[in-house]
């Protein structure tokens, strides 16, 4: 039996552990030690802390405070392991917990985080998903059942001194240019709402000031909500401290590629069961700038789907070139407008994208001036056929309400 080198007592808040943190930055002691082949398993609070209820209101996701935000385990330190050795992690097991046997899923309303289709949809909007084993479904989203791969959506090491502060003035610049724009271009360091694990005292404070926030990945890892990064997966990190400081969190039950409307996956929380090695010199041996992986042999065995192209042509008209993004946006709105033809609502549909197992690819990107992105929709998630067919859709949600909903204008 693998330790536990981290558990979580969910009746306090995140703040009272000091094997949580919610900032990146180099002077967070490790909270534990291990040696390379270890393996081991650590508990996860939900990214929010616990913001979040099982409820049918949207406010808690409309009043969420993101600069809390996100809640991690860690940092855990290996021995022997130096800046420029790449840290091998595997991921043997993710679960959920007995006392939180569902997640929810949040749409973000524009002044608060928003999402990738923030002009459509920029209201609070959140669905609660009931586990059944590897099963999800909703009371909010009727219609469809569909297995999850469970992951974490953020795992990375420690950032170098450098790092942290090359991360700071790029992002700084960038917030630069339009810096009253909302949502925001970047999240600057937040010193009133850091959680520094062990570090505390004067230290803290002055950590605190420039700790980096989590939203975003970088180079060390980070947030990069990998659907695919589930029990049997393997991933190489660049170290850039003693010991790597290796944090997880943000566990999903499921997400489609791309968690597009930011709290896109079915956020849980949950433990993670991983085992760690070294490669020395891996960094500078491999070229490796960002983390690499190796996926898992398993995955959702669903092998029909339509698949949706997007160009990049904007909702206007208006012509980009070969902007990836907008593609993306276009395949996603085109998948939105199908399954409204039968019977869903917007929101619900563009829950399902986040939610579900869908897959995301850029198929075309040299043909100027337009990508094609396409998303694929697995259609055995849904419990009747959505294939075009000659005698048109049937509205086969009937009855239909929408998932809640909350206006900032409210608060």
């Amino acid at each position: 039996m693998a330790e536990k080198l981290i558990k979580i007592d969910f009746s306090q808040p995140p703040e009272a552990h000091d094997c949580i943190h919610n900032r990146w930055h180099p002077d967070i002691p490790m909270y534990a030690w291990v040696k390379p082949g270890d393996d081991f398993i650590l508990e996860c609070m939900d990214w929010t802390g616990g913001q979040i209820n099982n409820n049918d209101s949207a406010d808690d996701v409309r009043d969420v405070d993101l600069t809390k935000v996100h809640y991690l385990s860690g940092p855990i330190g290996v021995e022997g392991v130096e800046p420029g050795d790449l840290l091998v992690v595997d991921i043997l097991d993710v679960g959920t917990l007995e006392q939180f046997q569902w997640g929810f899923n949040g749409l973000f309303a524009k002044e608060n985080g928003g999402g990738f289709l923030t002009e459509h949809y920029p209201d609070a909007r959140k669905s609660i998903w009931d586990f059944n084993g590897i099963y999800t479904s909703s009371r909010h989203i009727p219609g469809v059942n569909f297995a999850g791969i469970m992951h974490p959506g953020l795992i990375g090491c420690l950032p170098s001194k450098e790092l942290l502060a090359e991360w700071n003035k790029r992002e700084a610049a960038l917030i630069a240019t339009d810096p009253e724009r909302v949502p925001p271009l970047a999240a600057p360091p937040c010193a009133e709402t850091a959680h520094l694990g062990q570090l505390k005292g004067d230290a803290a404070k002055v950590a605190a000031l420039e700790g980096a926030r989590t939203v975003p990945p970088r180079e060390h890892g980070g947030n990069c909500d990998i659907k695919d990064l589930t029990k049997g997966s393997r991933v190489f990190f660049p170290v850039y401290v003693k010991g790597g400081g290796l944090s997880m969190g943000d566990l999903h039950f499921s997400q489609g590629d791309g968690e597009i409307s930011f709290c896109g996956a079915i956020e849980m929380a949950g433990w993670i069961h991983i085992r760690v090695d070294v490669i020395k010199d891996g960094v500078a041996k491999y070229a490796i700038k960002n983390p690499i992986f190796k996926p898992s042999p398993l995955q959702p065995n669903y092998q029909n789907h339509l698949i949706f192209e997007g160009i990049s042509v904007d909702e206007s008209g208006k012509q980009h070139y070969l902007d990836a993004h907008v593609s993306y946006r276009q395949a996603c709105l085109n998948a939105i407008e199908y399954m409204k033809k039968f019977g869903y609502t917007g929101a619900q549909a563009y829950s399902i994208l986040g939610t579900a197992p869908v897959q995301g690819h850029i198929s075309g990107i040299v043909d100027i001036p337009n990508v094609c992105a396409t998303l694929f929709l697995p259609t055995d998630i849904f419990d009747f056929n959505i294939d075009p067919c000659a005698e048109g859709p049937t509205k086969s949600v009937k009855d239909n309400k929408d998932i809640p909903v909350s206006y900032w204008a409210d608060k």
